[in-house]
């Protein structure tokens, strides 16, 4: 199984990538947003998505979305082909679509919006963390790409406040801050280890 950043020469694969999404969304009976060929193409074209293959046989796919001038990068599509799935592979797509949103937009907060409890669970292994949709982009154009999606309505009557879908939230500078807390509270636990084991040798 091999995982690639996506480009021109997988544009064969624009069809069944959508196909996949739209019968995905037929069998969960839930919010997810048709993709077309077309708007799958353009993803595959400029580099933000990744594909993942096993020879020349489709097995999934991810890609990037960036909005509100860069500050925002939505990482959207996250999809398997039956015939791959239970094998821990949506995670292993996902941890590199995230990474790619990390290399080419390391500033951008990363965010998506999920019905499902396991990309949930995935979004929160990789540091995101739930928010309200007044945290989110507020670029209209995201908002439209909910139009195909069944639970629309409820979108739209909420004005976009609320959904069933929950939104999370990657933020660097945050996920930083928290890194060097983490950090500075692991060497002062170091520290009085240390500082222990000196009085005791000290004492004997």
């Amino acid at each position: 199984m091999e995982i690639v950043i996506a480009n021109e020469s997988h544009f064969k694969y624009a069809q069944i990538i959508s196909d996949t999404i739209t019968e995905s969304a037929k069998v969960r009976g839930t919010g997810i947003a048709r993709r077309t060929p077309e708007y799958i193409l353009q993803r595959l074209e400029n580099g933000n998505a990744v594909i993942a293959l096993e020879g020349e046989k489709f097995a999934g796919f991810c890609y990037i979305e960036v909005w509100g001038n860069k500050n925002f990068v939505a990482n959207s599509g996250l999809i398997v082909h039956p015939d791959f799935r239970k094998q821990g592979l949506a995670k292993k797509i996902k941890k590199a679509i995230f990474e790619l949103s990390r290399q080419k937009f390391p500033e951008a907060k990363i965010f998506g919006i999920t019905t499902g409890l396991a990309v949930m669970k995935m979004n929160y292994e990789l540091g995101y963390k739930p928010v309200t949709f007044s945290e989110l982009t507020d670029d209209p154009d995201f908002w439209k790409g909910c139009q195909t999606c069944k639970n629309f309505d409820i979108l739209t009557r909420t004005d976009k406040n609320m959904c069933l879908c929950t939104g999370m939230l990657y933020d660097p500078i945050s996920n930083k801050t928290q890194s060097k807390k983490l950090n500075g509270k692991a060497f002062q636990r170091l520290k009085k280890m240390k500082e222990s084991l000196f009085l005791k040798k000290k004492n004997k």
